[in-house]
């Protein structure tokens, strides 16, 4: 199955998991918020990758209110919900797959929160190299996500994804801190860190485009 097609998977199961999709990633507000109090406080132009309802622009229109967001976001029942937000006049929706669909350019930020840990080392160098060529120069890219602990934990995820993805909707598939932060590096992010958040198997990666 290929990349596309995952995706696409990826599309059904989301959109399924409409009417409980906000109880369960409630639960993630605290690392949601950790990743709006990273940003720099001249921040207004923001990619969202992932976005779903928008849960992590709720903090975020709090301490931003003006700021102009454009949200990605493979699945249509996650947007319809999203535009039903507050601050929905302030978002952009584009309803695609990361792969397929123009970015855009000039972002103060790009941000990102429980929405990547869906693709392979290779993958995450496209859509890496995306990210970057989508940032101002001095812009950064916000990643909150899933780890693996071991490169073991992270090979087996992938071995799962490569030869049983046809029995499941999607697989995670998170990488280990070190590969993220080869990735980045590779695709030309500098100062990277990474922190921990208030999910143990999460982090912080933060990154900048100089």
């Amino acid at each position: 199955m290929n990349l596309y097609e995952r995706n696409q998977k990826q599309r059904e199961f989301f959109n399924e998991k409409i009417d409980t999709y906000d109880d369960v990633h409630e639960s993630f507000m605290e690392t949601k918020k950790a990743l709006v109090d990273n940003l720099d406080k001249d921040t207004n132009k923001i990619l969202d990758l992932g976005a779903g309802t928008g849960l992590e622009l709720i903090p975020l229109f709090e301490k931003y209110p003006n700021a102009s967001v454009t949200v990605v976001d493979i699945s249509e029942k996650m947007l319809e919900e999203l535009s039903k937000r507050d601050f929905a006049s302030n978002i952009k929706t584009i309803c695609g797959d990361f792969f397929e669909v123009d970015f855009g350019n000039n972002y103060d930020a790009v941000i990102s929160t429980s929405a990547l840990h869906h693709f392979k080392p290779e993958e995450k160098n496209i859509l890496y190299k995306k990210i970057y060529d989508s940032l101002k120069t001095g812009g950064m890219f916000l990643n909150c996500d899933k780890i693996s602990f071991t490169i073991a934990e992270q090979n087996h995820s992938i071995y799962e994804l490569d030869n049983n993805i046809d029995n499941y909707k999607h697989i995670d598939t998170p990488l280990t801190v070190e590969t993220e932060v080869n990735i980045l590096e590779t695709q030309g992010f500098s100062d990277i860190t990474s922190s921990e958040v208030d999910k143990s198997n999460y982090r912080l990666t933060k990154a900048f485009k100089k």
